[in-house]
């Protein structure tokens, strides 16, 4: 194995040029992919219908073709389930990613053509691979076995020969054949639908093999892992995988479950890359180890990009940014037109760049997820960011967690209301609430000022959960595993509620 893993570290390595090239000249790249676009859907019947032959530069696009949320693309979308094709793009599309309904409990179906498969997804999947070789020469990761954990994919009942499930499970059914020996587990394993049984067979299939890299949702491998060492007595996964040295993970915001990780896995060459792959498309990964957070913005994978501010969304005619417009430590919602048929669609995510030329960016929340209910304006980036805080000050370890409003009442002001379900619990469970608020105090300054004096918002409230409860939510609502995944902040009190209740609390 330690040849072919030279070989395939070598040819990986000679991919990095293509990322060289859009690092270099971003908007030149950017407007290649722009004007491909365009004229490769001009003859669909949303090109036809929106004038895509008679656009020659942004400014004409933006006067022709909205800002879209999934509502609004939704019809055309249909038309494509039930069979019809040429709609949104030229190419046939037999497969939806289905999302995992994080801010609200209906599904979205998002079209993924095999352009978006192969010039996206999987060539940005190859494209990290390589810049993780380059980063680290000496790596084995090829000498074993990589470690995916994704969902289900079912058969799309509109149409025979079409297919949906979730991302994670669309690509693997999808990967090159030679995918197959450098992966685990088995693919009819990997996409077991219930979620109980598939967490043991995962676990019995792949702990006796040589796993040396993981990919996946931080929460779901902590199951995986508690399950491995409950029923193997072992202190640590390095104990069943010894040679493990790189977890490519996303899909929640990684540094509260950083010590955990480092506990479990107390390896000196355990690396960890961060990346943003969205059922929308594959938009970054680190191009620096450990980078905490920050990404490279992905700019030749068949995706056009503009952003927006947040406070316009919902407006019937937003001023969008083009990628030389942006500024940097704001935070912008995307704007994408890519190669699967999505125009101008509003992908619901927030991002705050660091960087230009390269760019680079943090992802900072989702645009439904947040507390505002006094003017504090706390998004997702920030809570995580006190939450990390508190867990390295105090040794807390947090399984999962949400964050809830208590609106005022009467002569009561506000308040947070943090719900947690620890791996490991605070000593003082009030000095971990009160760093909590002194962090979001430091980071955000509408949120201290609402602080100030208790008179809009008083100190948080923390509500530590019984093992299991946030599992129990997921499960009662059929969204265990793959990519689905707890909402961290909400301007409403219905998760809350339903968390209390379940736990008579």
């Amino acid at each position: 194995m330690s040849v072919l893993n030279s070989l395939i570290s070598w040819w990986m390595k000679k991919r990095l040029h293509q990322v060289e090239l859009f690092m270099k000249y971003p908007m030149e790249v950017q407007n290649d992919v722009f004007r491909q676009l365009l004229h490769k859907a001009r003859d669909t019947q949303w090109g036809r219908a929106h004038g895509y032959a008679h656009i020659q530069t942004v400014e004409d696009y933006r006067e022709r073709v909205p800002v879209s949320h999934y509502e609004d693309l939704f019809p055309w979308i249909e038309r494509v389930m039930k069979g019809e094709q040429q709609v949104l793009w030229p190419t046939e599309i037999r497969w939806f990613a289905k999302s995992s309904g994080t801010t609200n409990d209906r599904s979205k179906f998002i079209p993924v053509s095999e352009e978006a498969f192969e010039e996206c997804h999987f060539k940005a999947g190859k494209d990290m691979l390589a810049m993780y070789c380059s980063l680290v020469p000496d790596t084995q990761i090829f000498s074993g076995k990589g470690l995916t954990i994704g969902g289900s994919h079912k058969i799309n009942s509109l149409k025979e020969g079409t297919y949906y499930g979730d991302l994670s499970a669309l690509l693997m059914q999808n990967l090159p054949f030679w995918v197959e020996f450098i992966r685990t587990p088995e693919l009819s394993v990997a996409l077991l639908d219930d979620w109980e049984v598939k967490v043991e067979r995962i676990a019995r299939e792949t702990m006796p093999q040589d796993v040396t890299n993981m990919t996946g949702v931080p929460t779901w491998f902590l199951v995986l892992f508690r399950w491995m060492l409950n029923h193997t007595g072992k202190s640590n996964i390095s104990e069943i995988w010894p040679n493990m040295e790189v977890y490519f993970h996303g899909g929640v915001g990684f540094e509260p479950y950083r010590e955990s990780f480092r506990q479990l896995i107390p390896s000196d060459r355990m690396n960890y890359m961060e990346t943003y792959n969205a059922s929308e498309g594959f938009f970054g990964f680190a191009d620096r180890l450990n980078s905490q957070g920050e990404m490279l913005l992905l700019l030749d994978y068949g995706i056009y990009y503009e952003f927006m501010d947040p406070s316009d969304v919902g407006q019937s005619h937003p001023r969008t940014y083009t990628l030389d417009e942006i500024e940097l430590n704001r935070p912008y919602a995307p704007v994408l037109s890519t190669n699967a048929g999505l125009w101008r669609y509003l992908i619901g995510d927030t991002i705050r760049f660091t960087q230009k030329y390269p760019f680079r960016f943090h992802f900072s929340g989702r645009t439904k997820q947040y507390i505002n209910i006094v003017g504090e304006e706390v998004m997702m980036e920030n809570a995580e960011h006190a939450l990390s805080s508190a867990c390295l000050r105090t040794g807390a370890h947090v399984r999962d967690y949400t964050v809830a409003p208590i609106f005022l009442s009467g002569r009561q002001s506000g308040a947070h209301q943090w719900l947690i379900e620890f791996e490991i619990a605070p000593n003082d469970s009030q000095n971990f609430i009160t760093i909590i608020d002194e962090e979001l105090r430091s980071v955000n300054s509408d949120y201290d000022a609402k602080r100030t004096g208790d008179m809009a918002l008083r100190s948080p409230e923390l509500i530590s959960l019984p093992e299991g409860s946030f599992y129990l939510w997921l499960k009662e609502r059929g969204k265990l595993g793959g990519q689905n995944k707890v909402p961290r902040l909400s301007n409403d009190r219905t998760l809350a509620d339903a968390l209390l209740n379940s736990c008579n609390l």
